[in-house]
């Protein structure tokens, strides 16, 4: 078979899946391929949510930095 192209599947037929099965972050249900990370559109949305109110935070390196040289956050050159 020139030019086939490798896939996820064996010889028998049978889907292998390209990543691990994971649990749903949020309930801890098997996820789906539709929704994956979550298992349900439900899920996603109250992620989505917790983003958008602020529940969620990604740390900035830069916290004790300011820019106001009178705050003393930064070195007087």
């Amino acid at each position: 078979m020139a030019g086939a192209r490798k896939t996820g599947t064996k010889t028998s037929g049978e889907v292998v899946p390209l990543r691990p099965a994971r649990p749903c972050p949020i309930c801890d249900k098997s996820s789906t391929r539709a929704n994956y990370p979550f298992c349900s559109k439900r899920c996603a949305d109250i992620d989505l949510s917790h983003w958008l109110s602020g529940s969620y935070v990604i740390a900035s390196a830069e916290e004790g930095l300011s820019s106001d040289p009178e705050a003393g956050g930064e070195d007087d050159r």
